[in-house]
């Protein structure tokens, strides 16, 4: 039986941790999508449509890994499209805090008995978080330990910093 799991996340922008997760979640599947989430409760720097772009761009050489967009509620999504697994990326305790209530709920939400997954973050990346590069970048800083080379160039083209 072939294993379909979920990543979700806004990810604005993705980050090299995000990128890491996506790599070793990757391994443990036959088909990883990931799927960012329309939150219009958000200011995202980004559109749905770049955020998008930008993840298929650093992914594009990850052959089982599939980019897709979806909006309401994460349970709707696992179960309407059957996935196996949903994975979620831990930095802290403070992470797993929140991660474990959201996983118990969502035990009685998925209908498939989709089972949530935790990887820990590599320590190299436990520091870095999208709000993080999003305020060090607005500041003018350098981000490029913090997010995929062709993430820093698409947000070069993406926002005004670019034209600079």
């Amino acid at each position: 039986m072939a294993k379909k799991a979920l990543y979700a996340g806004s990810f604005d922008p993705l980050t090299l941790g995000h990128l890491d997760l996506i790599r070793r979640a990757s391994r443990l599947c036959d088909v990883l999508v990931v799927g960012v989430i329309r939150n219009p409760g958000k200011n995202a720097m980004f559109t749905e449509q770049q955020r998008t772009d930008m993840i298929k761009a650093a992914v594009a050489d990850i052959p089982n890994v599939e980019v897709d967009a979806f909006s309401g509620l994460l349970a709707d999504y696992v179960n309407d499209n059957g996935f196996d697994m949903v994975v979620r990326g831990l930095r802290g305790t403070a992470d797993f805090d929140s991660e474990i209530q959201m996983a118990q709920l969502h035990s009685i939400l998925y209908r498939n008995g989709a089972e949530t997954v935790f990887l820990m973050t590599s320590g190299k990346y436990g520091f870095i978080s999208s709000s993080m590069a999003k305020e060090v970048y607005s500041l003018g800083g350098d981000i490029s330990e913090m997010v995929p080379e062709v993430v820093l160039e698409m947000m070069d083209v993406f926002t005004e910093r670019g034209d600079k």
